[in-house]
């Protein structure tokens, strides 16, 4: 993607400092247009700026694109990555786990649904995706190695693929309510412990 790269914490040459509030109307604006209904193909930067109360060269002095714009917004969407404690690696799952498919800001609802379609269609949007997640599973992928190599998990661990396995429930159930009589509260935990029961070291 030529434009995919977020200058949201580019260094800045000398001059008049950037306004905070300029760039939370933005991204703000960019999250209510997608919770509208709006395509990632259909919007545009007009229409963001129109939205934010801003002048087009307001956006394109703080982000290269839309594309960079729309990784930085959906980012913000997710909201602060977990931060596993590091002591455990089954408590460091759980809070791992917890976190897959879960949206505070209740756009999200609206606006991460909708992009599965688009993402299919277009590999631009496919990478924008992985550029979103690629972070979290960095942090899961950690924490499995460090049961590799302490010992604690299989040696011939496929580590992909048991991210897979821990993460695909719970983002079906997140998203789609699969099954209803499923509790979130302590489905994490449920989904570590099965886990673990077939990676664990003998």
């Amino acid at each position: 993607m030529s434009d995919m790269t977020s200058t949201a914490d580019a260094p800045r040459s000398p001059g008049r400092p950037r306004s905070v509030r300029a760039d939370e109307a933005i991204v703000q604006a960019t999250l209510d247009l997608l919770a509208e209904g709006s395509t990632i193909e259909a919007l545009s930067i007009e229409a963001i700026a129109a939205r934010a109360g801003v002048g087009k060269a307001t956006i394109y002095r703080r982000w290269s694109g839309k594309d960079a714009l729309l990784l930085d917004a959906l980012r913000r969407l997710k909201g602060v990555m977990p931060q596993p404690a590091g002591h455990s690696v089954r408590d460091d799952l759980v809070v791992l786990v917890g976190a897959v498919g879960l949206n505070l800001d209740p756009r999200a609802a609206k606006i991460m649904p909708c992009l599965v379609p688009e993402v299919n269609r277009s590999p631009d949007h496919f990478q924008l995706y992985q550029n979103i997640i690629e972070p979290r599973r960095k942090l899961m992928r950690e924490v499995l190695q460090r049961g590799v190599t302490s010992g604690e998990l299989r040696a011939d661990l496929d580590i992909e693929l048991v991210m897979a396995l821990l993460t695909g429930p719970m983002l079906i159930q997140r998203m789609l309510r699969w099954h209803p009589e499923l509790d979130d509260r302590v489905l994490p935990d449920r989904i570590v412990d099965a886990v673990l029961e077939g990676i664990r070291a003998r």
